[in-house]
């Protein structure tokens, strides 16, 4: 059912591209419908251990190929928009989400609200992918949503470390005094990075040298630009460093380093990236969203709509103060903050790896945000595309009738 299910959406995925049935929205309702159906992806007894090493590999890879796309002087381009969005409203959302879930769970430590926070504020554009492929939208905007959405969920995993540290230091349920979960944390977010750069420059200078002597066909480059994914990662938990912080900055390096042509990355995204994604919405549906929506409550309601909405929209039209674009603009590029694959991600890897208390509500949420948003983001993406086509159609018909 599942192979018949991607062979039909690959076969219609032109015409869906039009329409308000996305990718995310099939899937997770087909994972949803196995559930109800009875069916078992993993043994149940190693369910959470397969999906903690399917997470792991989907976010290296995932890191990896989203960092390696963006070039440093986009953060600079439109305006500096992707630059006011990452570095101006991304921490202030962090901020203001850690407060509004800590006032809506008072009796939750400060640091499971940082967790909360950190877990739903990375963005994911692929749940309405009309809007960042449309040119109907303007380029500025486009530009703003995609560097923001391929960045901000390796910028946003370092605090989701720290937080779940600690969090458990915080439950006692971590042996490690203070002092070790400090030099624990710190180690992984500065071994990290420093073993992702140094990997991610050795590679792109043997890609670029491979591609000058002509000793490396086209196919072979998809296997190289994977291998150094992984080998990021590897090279980061061997000397006590986080693998997927090194994922994310080996991208970056290996994308602004390298010098010879980057088809190969595209093509991963289009292919291998959109099966590891329609994966990971099919896992949702079957195994977190049935069990998130056990623990859901009010507070997890309040907090999914807050996050979609304020704790979104107001840091990132306070960060865009002082650029040209207009109010629609600024409240467009506030409200397309559609939540999905970091933060399933992400939510799995702390599940898994650290045992803490109350985790069972973070879930919830976690399932209650995406699904709201693969609803409304998925819908909302072609009417959107719709209503920008008609302003470029009338600003047109203005232009030739002066």
């Amino acid at each position: 059912m599942t192979l018949l299910t991607v062979l039909c959406f690959a076969a219609l995925s032109r015409r869906l591209a039009m329409s308000v049935v996305t990718m995310p929205i099939v899937f997770t309702a087909l994972g949803y419908g196995g559930f109800l159906a009875g069916a078992e992806l993993f043994p149940k007894d190693a369910e959470f251990e397969i999906l903690h090493l399917l997470a792991e590999i989907t976010l290296v890879l995932v890191l990896f190929s989203d960092a390696s796309q963006v070039r440093f002087h986009h953060l600079r381009m439109s305006g500096g928009i992707p630059a006011r969005m990452l570095l101006i409203a991304m921490p202030l959302s962090i901020v203001l989400g850690t407060l509004v879930a800590h006032w809506v769970s008072p009796d939750q430590p400060w640091a499971l609200a940082l967790l909360v926070a950190a877990i739903l504020t990375p963005t994911d554009a692929a749940l309405g992918q009309a809007v960042v492929s449309d040119a109907s939208v303007p380029g500025e905007l486009r530009e703003g949503i995609a560097v923001e959405s391929g960045l901000n969920d390796g910028l946003a995993l370092p605090v989701v470390i720290i937080a779940a540290l600690a969090a458990a230091e915080a439950s006692g349920v971590m042996a490690d005094g203070p002092d070790n979960l400090i030099a624990f944390g710190m180690a992984q977010i500065t071994l990290g990075p420093l073993a992702g750069a140094a990997v991610g420059a050795l590679a792109a200078l043997v890609m670029d040298l491979a591609v000058r002597r002509k000793w490396v066909t086209e196919s072979y480059r998809g296997i190289y630009f994977l291998s150094t994914a992984f080998l990021c990662f590897i090279a980061a938990e061997l000397i006590g460093g986080n693998g997927l912080i090194a994922a994310f900055v080996g991208g970056l390096t290996f994308g602004n380093m390298r010098k010879s042509a980057s088809k190969f990355v595209s093509e991963f995204m289009e292919s291998e990236g959109q099966l590891l994604t329609m994966a990971t919405f099919l896992i949702f549906g079957m195994v977190l969203a049935p069990a998130g929506l056990d623990h859901a409550s009010w507070k997890t309601v309040v907090l999914a709509i807050a996050f979609l909405t304020a704790v979104r929209i107001v840091p990132v039209v306070l960060s865009l103060t002082g650029t040209k674009l207009r109010w629609r603009d600024k409240l467009f590029l506030g409200w397309f903050g559609p939540r999905g694959l970091a933060s399933i991600l992400f939510a799995l890897l702390v599940a898994e790896g650290f045992d803490i208390p109350g985790m069972d509500e973070v879930i919830a949420c976690m399932v209650l945000t995406v699904l709201i948003s693969i609803v409304l983001h998925g819908a909302s993406a072609f009417p959107i595309v719709r209503a920008f086509s008609k302003d470029t159609s009338d600003d047109s018909e203005m232009a030739a009738s002066r």
